[in-house]
């Protein structure tokens, strides 16, 4: 009976160094829009000026409190306004001191952050155009009810919603990337 046995081939092992000729480690260079950068900090102040947009624009509308997706905007948007306030405080830090924003754990925390402060705006986005779409379109009763401010705060709430993505994508590739 033939059986084939698996032959192994020894291979040369890389030659010893002292250690002189070993290069630092290269580490990623800074890429706009990742924390502790001035796109990172353009980023955030984009984000919490949209929100506090939406917030504004919906607020001046007196009858926002009858719909329950309006209020559940405004309220996402307090939220996305005051966790993007706050991480623009930290980078604003992190530019004036040169600190590098690189740790793990708040590289982490930023991305958990981002990533349940933008799912939480883009949940409230949908929920109030869809609201906007059916006073609007299928009820037809825009002259009764402020639909250009339900509007205009709906696409403010996605503005800040895409500009709190690309942070939460930022900031979830530089923690994949360790």
């Amino acid at each position: 009976m033939n059986v084939s046995h698996p032959s192994v081939h020894p291979i040369e092992a890389p030659p010893l160094t002292d250690g002189a000729n070993d290069l630092p480690r290269v580490r990623m260079k800074d890429i706009h829009g990742m924390p502790g950068t001035p796109g990172g900090l353009t980023l955030r102040l984009l984000q919490f000026a949209f929100a506090v947009a939406a917030l504004c624009v919906m607020v001046s509308a007196s009858d926002f409190t009858s719909v329950t997706a309006f209020c559940y905007l405004v309220a996402a948007v307090i939220l996305q306004s005051l966790w993007s306030l706050s991480l623009a405080m930290v980078d604003i830090y992190a530019i004036l001191v040169k600190r590098c924003l690189r740790n793990s754990r708040v590289v982490g925390l930023f991305a958990i952050g981002d990533g349940i402060t933008s799912t939480l705006t883009f949940a409230a986005a949908c929920a109030s155009a869809g609201i906007t779409v059916l006073i609007g379109n299928d009820l037809g009763e825009c002259s009764q009810n402020h639909c250009a401010q339900f509007e205009t705060a709906t696409a403010m709430a996605f503005l800040s919603w895409f500009t709190a993505s690309l942070s939460f994508l930022m900031n979830f590739w530089l923690l994949a990337s360790r």
